[in-house]
């Protein structure tokens, strides 16, 4: 999801439940990701750059140094594990990706799942995308379990976004009978709204044409909404559009595209909704910290989309055999609906139903990451920029607030052990933990400064950043050239101050080079080089991007 994809944050996309969140706590302008999942979850976690954590990249398979490895080492701990020792009890819900997916259901390696990092309870998928319909590694505690034989939860529709709200309402609830004198920590990681474009008909239906007139209006609107909020300086320029509504061949396909994502985010607070309900019935509301980001900006990946595969239209009847109820899901991209209707994909067929497998394209993408540059995978400003609303009415006294200063995921492990008042360890089960490298938000839900010593850093697939008060150095794959930016006058980044602040430029590189050496982010062992957005051409076994 992109820097304007929720209502407080310029979106005309319905959100009322993170909306009130934001009136009632504070928003965020300036804080970050890491611009791709699987390392935004391993720092989200452990309070560590995600190279320090062994999954500098994806968790397909290793690659390379120690940065690289692609699955959580044992020098890293979670929020859970350093919260349980001070008496919390520890829940997550939704998607996992720190571990690799497993190549035996019948005998997964389960070193890394929730349960073995700290979590007393889970319900989720390990591997990180899939079918919102019939999610594949769905698991409960510690088994793998199929949505559609599944005695402790029972739907006449499975949605997987839905099913990620309810379980966090059941562990809210369960918390409250059975630990009610433990405090409780919970991981709340919504798929929605990650490709593919999966939805539910009554919520597509609340969007129906409202994205016929294309890109440029919703982008300008968002724009609008943004300098009329607060959240960004109308002296910045927006940056290029991406792409032109006229020139789009098929645009009723385009539009449904938009608004299936829509529908998704919408089906998202909703559950966020239910979720903040439960903890005012259960009397928690008042001294519940909630954090709400996003974990790259939005995707310009052609997914499903390509011209090589067929518009097929959906068959009047199912083709293939039904699958069994307790049969469970292998592929990222399942072959068929559980009904027996076959998948398909391609340009032209509009997307929505189980049988269907897309990402919005790149010029929604752009839209969604307004106003900034570039898209998930890159790290200028739309590849890491999230919005992170905190509400705690006992915690923070500001309400309807903005807070400019830069923070980054690491800084979440930070806050939490220091609100906890728990101990963050210097080893465990005999291994050395690397120390925390973020700073607490406390001192800014306080309308402090944080203190922060030092610039917050970047690396993903050879691109590269290093964040330093209002400077920001940048660079666009590995054989990108260093650019540099006065992020205060111009966060959109349109004008490169590279050759008009030599000495700048020279202190920005040394520092993020020599982080990058401390924090295993070098050598790079990536063999893409992402030039621009990647495409959906057919990828190779276990080379699928993600």
């Amino acid at each position: 999801m992109g820097f304007s994809d929720i209502g407080c944050y310029g979106s005309e996309i319905a959100t009322p439940n993170l909306d009130a969140l934001a009136a009632g706590g504070l928003r965020f302008t300036q804080f970050y990701n890491t611009a791709r999942c699987c390392p935004t979850r391993a720092s989200l976690l452990t309070g560590l750059y995600p190279h320090q954590t062994s999954i500098g990249h994806m968790v397909d398979s290793k690659k390379g140094g120690p940065g690289y490895q692609n699955d959580l080492n044992k020098h890293c701990v979670t929020i859970a594990q350093a919260l349980r020792p001070a008496g919390y009890r520890t829940y997550a819900v939704g998607k996992w990706h720190v571990t690799p997916r497993a190549t035996d259901p019948q005998n997964p390696a389960k070193h890394n799942w929730p349960l073995q990092r700290g979590f007393d309870r889970f319900y989720g998928t390990i591997h990180g995308a899939g079918s919102f319909f019939d999610p594949n590694t769905l698991t409960r505690d510690n088994q793998f379990i199929s949505p559609h034989a599944d005695p402790e939860y029972r739907t006449a529709e499975y949605y997987y976004t839905d099913a990620i709200s309810d379980h966090a309402v059941r562990f809210i609830r369960e918390h409250a009978r059975q630990s009610a004198d433990q405090p409780f920590f919970l991981y709340v990681a919504f798929t929605a709204a990650h490709w593919p474009m999966h939805a539910k008909e009554k919520d597509i239906a609340k969007y129906k044409g409202r994205y016929d007139a294309g890109y440029e209006p919703i982008r300008a609107a968002r724009w609008a909404k943004a300098k009329q909020l607060g959240l960004v300086d109308p002296k910045w320029a927006l940056t290029p559009a991406s792409g032109a509504w006229t020139d789009v061949k098929d645009k009723a396909f385009e539009a449904r595209c938009m608004e299936v994502y829509a529908a998704m985010v919408d089906c998202m607070d909703q559950g966020i909704g239910r979720i903040v309900a439960e903890l005012k019935a259960r009397g928690q509301f008042e001294n519940t910290l909630i954090c709400y980001l996003q974990d790259n900006g939005g995707c310009a990946e052609g997914m499903g989309r390509g011209a090589q595969r067929p518009a097929t239209p959906r068959a009047a009847q199912p083709t293939l055999p039904p699958l069994a109820k307790d049969y469970l899901q292998p592929d990222m991209i399942p072959k068929q609906t559980r009904d027996g209707y076959p998948m398909r994909q391609g340009y032209g067929v509009l997307p929505g139903g189980a049988d269907t497998y897309h990402g919005y394209g790149r010029e929604w993408a752009n839209v969604s990451n307004t106003p900034f540059r570039e898209y998930k995978h890159w790290v200028h400003e739309g590849g890491i920029s999230t919005p992170l609303v905190a509400h705690w009415p006992k915690g923070i006294p500001a309400h309807g607030e903005l807070r400019s200063q830069p923070g980054h995921l690491i800084d979440l492990m930070a806050t939490a052990v220091d609100l906890a008042g728990a101990k963050y360890p210097a080893d465990l089960n005999g291994e050395q933990i690397t120390a925390m490298q973020g700073v607490s938000l406390r001192a800014a839900f306080e309308g402090r400064p944080l203190p922060r010593t030092e610039p917050i850093f970047f690396e993903h697939e050879g691109n590269r950043a290093a964040r330093d008060g209002k400077w920001k150095l940048v660079a666009k794959g590995p054989a990108g050239k260093w650019e540099l930016y006065d992020l205060a006058a111009d966060r959109t980044e349109t004008r490169d101050l590279a050759a008009t602040e030599p000495a700048k430029l020279k202190e920005l590189i040394a520092k993020w080079e020599a982080w990058a050496r401390r924090a295993h982010a070098i050598p790079w062992p990536h063999t893409p080089q992402y030039g621009e957005a990647p495409t959906d051409a057919p990828a190779k076994k276990g080379k699928k991007k993600q």
